[in-house]
């Protein structure tokens, strides 16, 4: 392989093997590379929603101090090589080439063995190892779960800090119909004396994250417990609260919503523990830092006049935090939605946050395998929502979109990240013919 395009089109080819939990076969490749994840420095970051902004806060704040840092996160809304990324740069060509020839011999030497071949996922992760590892030398890696975290393929690190941002009812089928289930999935990223930071909200949850704390003898920091935060003012511009713990500190945020102000606060009860483990970072650098946090997809705006809002809610629970978000930072704004769904979306539980709110929705469909038809979509939307359509063609439908808009309208982009990639895509890709 000689480019990123053939590159990423043999990792792609590996889709086909589809989701198969188990370390086995991470251990194995990592083995034959001489563990390059063992030479690094990591945080590991779970939980069913606020992953990638957490991992994003803290980014943002080791940089300011001067750090160089590493991320992995999935999935990408620009490019496939942001899922690799060192200071918000993604993975260079010359990179992600020669790594991927480094691991294909291997990938083709485990596919004949009993395990059987890598899935995508696990390439791309031992990708990042080695990448991080070997050409970037960074001071930290922060790595994010790809999915659940007991058997996901991310965790054969042993991590500074692990995290566990919040739990919700998410790719069920594989982690479990209950709460507590989906819980002891994700607390398997919880290593022997390794302390864990949780935003964890419901009670059954923290009570199963406690326990995996105690089996393993590590320190357990939990939101709402050893550190909390307050609201002091909102606008549709910003927010400001007080993150209240041993020292209470005043964060201005530009990343909107009451789950930012957690997810914040969960970034900031890490960095102080990496403080104590002698990384240094001044609270002017700090405070910097998470202002100056953006995440694309996360209530981003593409558009001030009209208004236009990306977000990349999915489950219920990221769809309760969008109706939150809208409720606190836009409450005199009417709110229209265009929304696209993978098939397994039970509409009716996911919108039922906005059951009360004057909203209209308009369902539509992707070029994407996993894509529900607008109809079905529509059907499956709550008898309350009365304000309600569906056009199979996403682009029709947001060119409708934009003639109802105006001064006191506002149009909210969400149902996958998937379809918030495809929309964002074209949207700067019409604005960029726009100014040639």
């Amino acid at each position: 392989m000689k480019t990123s395009s053939e590159t990423i089109d043999w990792i792609h080819s590996l889709l086909p093997f589809g989701i198969k939990p188990g370390l086995k076969r991470m251990e194995w490749m990592l083995d034959k590379l001489d563990h390059p994840e063992k030479r690094l420095k990591t945080i590991h970051v779970g939980g069913t929603n606020g992953k990638g902004s957490t991992v994003s806060f803290l980014r943002h704040a080791l940089e300011e101090a001067g750090y160089c840092i590493g991320t992995f996160t999935s999935p990408y809304i620009e490019t496939f090589e942001e899922r690799i990324s060192v200071n918000g740069v993604p993975i260079e060509e010359e990179a992600l080439v020669n790594c991927a020839n480094r691991i294909r011999p291997l990938v083709e030497e485990l596919a004949e063995s009993d395990l059987g071949s890598p899935t995508e996922f696990e390439v791309i992760t031992t990708i990042g190892f080695l990448y991080f590892a070997t050409i970037a030398k960074v001071d930290l890696v922060i790595v994010e779960v790809g999915l659940g975290g007991r058997l996901d393929s991310t965790n054969v690190i042993t991590p500074l800090i692990s995290v566990i941002t919040s739990i919700g009812f998410d790719h069920m089928h594989i982690l479990g119909n209950s709460l507590e289930e989906i819980t002891s999935e994700k607390a398997g990223i919880i290593k022997e004396n390794c302390p864990i930071v949780s935003g964890v909200s419901q009670a059954e949850g923290r009570a199963i994250i406690r326990e995996k704390a105690k089996q393993t003898s590590s320190p357990y920091y939990q939101l709402g417990e050893d550190f909390t935060q307050l609201l002091m003012e909102s606008s549709e511009e910003k927010q400001v609260f007080e993150y209240q713990s041993k020292e209470n500190r005043v964060i201005t945020l530009t990343m909107q919503g009451p789950h930012q102000r957690e997810n914040a606060s969960v970034a900031i009860a890490v960095l102080d523990l990496l403080k104590n483990m002698g990384f240094t970072i001044g609270e002017r650098e700090l405070i910097r830092g998470l202002q100056k946090t953006t995440w694309l997809g996360r209530f981003e705006k593409i558009s001030n006049h009209p208004l236009i809002v990306l977000d990349g809610a999915h489950n219920k629970e990221g769809l309760a935090s969008l109706a939150n978000t809208l409720k606190q930072h836009y409450p005199n704004r009417k709110y229209r939605f265009l929304l696209a769904a993978t098939k397994e979306k039970d509409m009716e539980i996911l919108l039922e946050p906005f059951s009360e709110m004057d909203a209209h929705f308009t369902f539509t469909s992707f070029d994407f395998f996993r894509a529900a038809e607008a109809t079905t979509l529509y059907n499956q939307s709550p008898v309350a929502l009365n304000q309600k359509g569906y056009h199979q063609n996403w682009e029709t439908a947001f060119d409708e979109e934009m003639k109802m808009l105006d001064n006191r309208t506002m149009l909210i982009v969400c149902g996958s990240l998937y379809f918030v990639s495809t929309v964002r895509k074209k949207w700067y890709s019409k604005k960029d013919m726009n100014q040639m």
